[in-house]
């Protein structure tokens, strides 16, 4: 028997890894199950930064998208799992050209 059922996405109209996500109906406990969301496409447009001493995820952002929020951008397409991993053991980080910028299906 399936336990969940009635399968949507919700979707958002602005940038985030959350513009589009699946939802289910599960029968068991009469509750909403919220799935997995998309990854950035790592096959997109990027530039290749150098680290510097004062580099931080969301001053990059800050210098390439103009917004700090969106640092998670960043970390997403170079797969750092913690937001607050000191990137100076980077040599270089690569950034997204943030209208390339796609979710895979």
């Amino acid at each position: 028997m399936d336990r969940l059922k009635n399968k949507n996405y919700k979707q958002y109209q602005f940038v985030s890894r959350y513009t589009s996500f699946p939802y289910y109906y599960n029968t068991l406990d009469d509750k909403f199950i919220y799935g997995l969301t998309a990854q950035i496409d790592k096959d997109i447009q990027y530039v290749t930064h150098k680290i510097k001493d004062y580099d931080t995820l969301d001053n990059l952002s800050l210098t390439y998208y103009g917004r700090p929020d969106y640092y998670w951008i960043i970390a997403d397409f170079n797969n750092i799992q913690d937001p607050y991993k000191d990137i100076q053991s980077l040599e270089s980080i690569k950034i997204p050209t943030f209208t390339a910028i796609k979710y895979k299906k």
